[in-house]
């Protein structure tokens, strides 16, 4: 068996929803809200964990199994989404990593971009 690529779960989420007659919902804007809820639910796995226990989540095999659909719940939204805009969405982490490197230069203080933008509200958020 071969590893799965980002195009062929694409497809294969496409199909799945097909076969179905799910496409009319597929708008941008039903996935968006979509990954919100399922981002949520991965969110509160974690909620009453203390720093601790979050890092020891997947030693036990039930939450590690909740912790692994999650994730592949949010993945497979984000990459129905990405595909319904046509987004590649290697080539948009790939230059949000370019953009990350070239506003917070190693040694700069966290929070500090290398230099003011247009966009004074990115400033202030976290580099992800």
């Amino acid at each position: 068996m071969t590893e799965p690529d980002v195009q062929g779960l694409q497809r294969r989420l496409a199909e799945f929803a097909a076969s179905r007659a799910w496409q009319p919902y597929h708008t941008p804007k039903n996935l968006a809200a979509a990954l919100s809820v399922e981002a949520a639910e991965l969110l509160e796995i974690f909620q009453w964990m203390t720093p601790d226990e979050a890092e020891r989540v997947m030693d036990d095999p039930e939450a590690a199994h909740r912790v692994a659909d999650e994730v592949a719940d949010v993945l497979a939204y984000l990459l129905q989404f990405c595909r319904v805009l046509g987004i590649d969405p290697l080539q948009a982490l790939s230059a949000k990593i370019d953009r990350n490197e070239r506003r917070f230069p190693v040694g700069r203080p966290p929070g500090r971009a290398a230099r003011p933008d247009r966009h004074s509200a990115e400033r202030w958020r976290y580099p992800h």
